[in-house]
């Protein structure tokens, strides 16, 4: 294997290392990106859908309350809280639907199912109490906690997609913290095969280069040729013994850079 060919495969490991490295660090990197956008992306819309689901609520119970203690009062006030009341039952609605759809956690599919339950039985009190059909001692009795089943229920969606999030929050740090460790390992093994390149191919170079020198040094010497030189470049050396050979033979194999000079 020629000098040339040696070097070359020293360059393609140290790339290999490097390219390697680079891959690693972009595939866990990526793993870890996805991660987190699937912790958004399946969780975070449920904390969004369970917040709309309360203000819907709140729209829709203020609603009511005016319709029972203050009806017929004020038509203008009274046409507001239906419009609130119709806008606060769409949100809802319309927000129970995505979370029907977006069932991620154990269990959760029960809970939903019980929201839908309790919202069924929420919404026949609040069409009886608007219409007028119910007394007010029914928005006591059988609204009010009505309501309050409702939002334990929302309420429940809540804690569990909040505390999936955390716990995929914790998975994901416990993948990064993984992430450091691997790459530290990593990283150590390929600057220990760095260093052993560097080391290895300077020595190899130097010792080859020094051997041949001294060789010819040796070979001037034996054969009483005066040879003396200012620099300590192994290279150079050989060219400088060589011209000397040149010389003493008469004869001229072609133009040899000298020392300290660059070859054309």
């Amino acid at each position: 294997m020629t000098l040339k060919t040696k070097l070359a495969s020293g360059l393609g490991f140290l790339f290999a290392i490097i390219f390697a490295l680079c891959c690693f660090c972009s595939y866990y990197v990526g793993t870890l990106g996805q991660e987190s956008g699937r912790i958004l992306k399946d969780n975070y819309d449920s904390l969004v859908y369970a917040r709309n689901m309360v203000a819907g609520l709140d729209d829709m119970g203020t609603s009511i309350a005016n319709s029972v203690f203050n009806a017929g009062r004020d038509r203008k006030m009274s046409e507001y809280y239906a419009g609130r009341f119709e806008s606060g039952r769409k949100l809802f609605e319309a927000n129970i639907e995505k979370e029907k759809h977006n069932i991620t956690e154990i269990h959760e599919k029960e809970d939903v199912e019980e929201l839908t339950q309790n919202y069924d039985s929420y919404l026949k009190l609040c069409l009886q109490l608007k219409s007028g059909s119910a007394a007010s001692a029914t928005y006591f009795s059988d609204f009010v906690p009505a309501s309050q089943r409702l939002n334990q229920s929302i309420n429940t969606i809540y804690d569990v997609n909040m505390q999936a999030v955390i716990r995929k929050s914790q998975s994901v740090q416990h993948d990064s913290a993984r992430f450091v460790w691997a790459m530290g390992a990593i990283g150590s093994i390929c600057l220990v095969l760095a260093l052993a390149y560097f080391w290895y191919f300077p020595v190899y170079i130097s010792t080859t280069l020094s051997y041949l020198s001294n060789r010819m040094r040796d070979l001037l010497k034996k054969s009483g040729i005066s040879f003396d030189t200012k620099t300590n470049d192994e290279a150079f050396v050989m060219l400088e013994a060589i011209q000397v050979l040149e010389t003493k033979l008469g004869v001229k194999t072609g133009d040899a850079p000298t020392a300290g000079k660059k070859t054309q």
